[in-house]
């Protein structure tokens, strides 16, 4: 194999989402873990900790289907670009690459919003809704998430494309805070969304 490894046998992997072109993770891999990621055409890594192979998402089934494997001009560093099922950090968020040095990092707003409501779980604020929500647990937060999905169903019918983007805002909050209570990551929906998408059972959603 023509590429350059340190003196432990191994060479770093930049990991990049096919998709959002985003920088997933950096790991670590030797010429058997290459071998196995082209063989199985999923990302096998060498755990440096551990001193072991690892496929990604043996246990979590946050796996990474490999598109392409590709080497920079001094032959020491891979890109893996692959299809990543869920997250590919280990604390849950799609990317390792969270924290910032300098300038801010790109988030998503829901999942700005799901940071917002854990952060009011370990320190309340007062007068904030959220901290209310929380405060008040699971029999309130079901019972605004009824009022919000009957509120979206008549600003549909009312045909007020505002009235309907307002309301299904409130509904994907209360749905997002109920989530939380329950210890359901937004990666967990993502993950069962791209099941449905790539092996349909009960619902296509094509």
């Amino acid at each position: 194999m023509d590429l350059k490894f340190n003196e432990k046998g191994l060479i770093p992997c930049i990991v990049q989402d096919i998709k959002t072109k985003e920088v997933l993770m950096l790991a670590y891999m030797n010429e058997e873990s290459i071998k196995i990621s082209l063989k199985e055409k999923r990302m096998c890594y060498w755990s440096r900790s551990r001193q072991e192979l690892w496929r990604k998402g043996e246990t979590s089934g946050h796996i990474q289907h490999l598109v392409s494997l590709s080497y920079d001009c001094d032959k020491d560093t891979l890109l893996a670009q692959v299809e990543q099922v869920g997250a590919a950090c280990h604390r849950g968020t799609h990317s390792c690459f969270t924290e910032s040095l300098y300038g801010e990092v790109e988030e998503d707003i829901l999942s700005s919003l799901y940071k917002i409501i854990e952060e009011r779980k370990e320190n309340p604020v007062e007068g904030s809704y959220t901290s209310y929500l929380l405060k008040e647990g699971l029999d309130k937060i079901c019972k605004k998430i009824g009022e919000e999905a009957t509120e979206t169903v008549i600003a549909a019918k009312n045909n007020s494309k505002e009235e309907l983007i307002y309301e299904v805002s409130d509904l994907v909050f209360h749905t997002m805070v109920l989530l939380f209570q329950q210890g359901v990551q937004l990666e967990d929906i993502k993950m069962e969304l791209e099941k449905r998408h790539k092996a349909p059972r009960k619902r296509e959603y094509k």
